[in-house]
């Protein structure tokens, strides 16, 4: 019996996946990777997050990731909380990129006390 839990995320784009891994301080890993489980059990990921106890990983499927990992031995990390963290960084890096690629700058940044993040940008015309 298999311990996996496969979550289907909003993430496509593996650069800001990782730029949200690293703005956490997560060790990761890219590649065609596995990670295991409960009695020795693996699966497939294309990223691999080193956590005490089990890794956690991203496998593509589709036009999406999901979250892979047996959350029975992942020790140190909260799974709703892990989730929420990665995609609101996640989040952060793709909306940036792509206002900038349009024309917009940067203002100014603001990270308010419920944590959500208040951009300013302004594009010349």
């Amino acid at each position: 019996m298999s311990h996996f839990t496969r979550v289907r995320t909003q993430i496509v784009e593996l650069a800001y996946l990782k730029q949200a891994l690293d703005d956490l301080a997560y060790r990761y890993e890219e590649g065609q990777l596995k990670i295991r489980g409960f009695a020795g059990r693996r699966t497939p990921v294309d990223l691999k997050i080193h956590t005490k106890g089990y890794p956690i990983g991203f496998q593509k499927a589709g036009d999406a990731y999901e979250l892979v990992a047996d959350w029975w031995g992942v020790r140190g990390v909260n799974q709703k909380t892990f989730l929420q963290e990665i995609t609101r960084r996640y989040a952060y890096h793709a909306a940036r990129e792509k206002l900038e690629a349009q024309g917009f700058s940067l203002v100014s940044e603001e990270v308010q006390e419920d944590e959500q993040i208040h951009l300013v940008l302004r594009r010349m015309a």
